[in-house]
């Protein structure tokens, strides 16, 4: 049988493709590989194999990803339902060991890219804009009302005062 007829040969290749280019969980993988009508026991053993040589690893997908959807100026509640799509049921340790005062922060300057930091107190209909925005992006209640509360001057103070 040639290389490329062997299932195992064609389950490996496409995994190490796939890996070439971005991390992903071991679910995503399966999945992809499933797409390319490859066997379950197939993808079973090479999955495992790959996981044994660290070439895949969900904790290091997780924090990977995690940081990058952090970056892009997502929440907590979006980050930890996409990991969770994505077969990862533990949040990396700083993703869990962020406070609340640091996602709210976070909120703001997602607020201040997107909508600027005017004050918006007594609009309750661009608050509620700028409120369903915010939570959109996966950010929780308190999150929402510290980054609609905050305005130009907070976050000068909260520069000076040592960020």
């Amino acid at each position: 049988m040639a290389k490329q007829e062997d299932p195992e040969y064609k389950a490996r290749a496409a995994a190490l493709r796939l890996l070439a280019r971005r991390e992903h969980s071991r679910l995503e993988l399966d999945l992809k590989l499933r797409q390319r009508k490859i066997e379950a026991p197939v993808i079973e053993k090479v999955l495992d194999e790959y996981e044994a040589n660290d070439w895949l690893n969900n904790e290091r997908f997780a924090d990977v990803f995690a940081r990058q959807r952090f970056d892009l100026g997502y929440g907590p509640l979006k980050i930890a339902a996409e990991l969770q799509q994505r077969g990862i049921q533990a949040l990396p340790a700083w993703l869990s060991a962020m406070t609340d005062r640091e996602w709210a922060d976070s909120a703001i300057r997602v607020r201040d890219r997107r909508f600027g930091l005017v004050d918006i107190r007594d609009d309750w209909d661009e608050k509620g804009r700028q409120g369903r925005f915010l939570a959109r992006r996966g950010y929780a209640g308190d999150h929402i009302e510290a980054a609609l509360e905050a305005t130009l001057d907070d976050l000068e103070d909260q520069s000076v005062g040592g960020r």
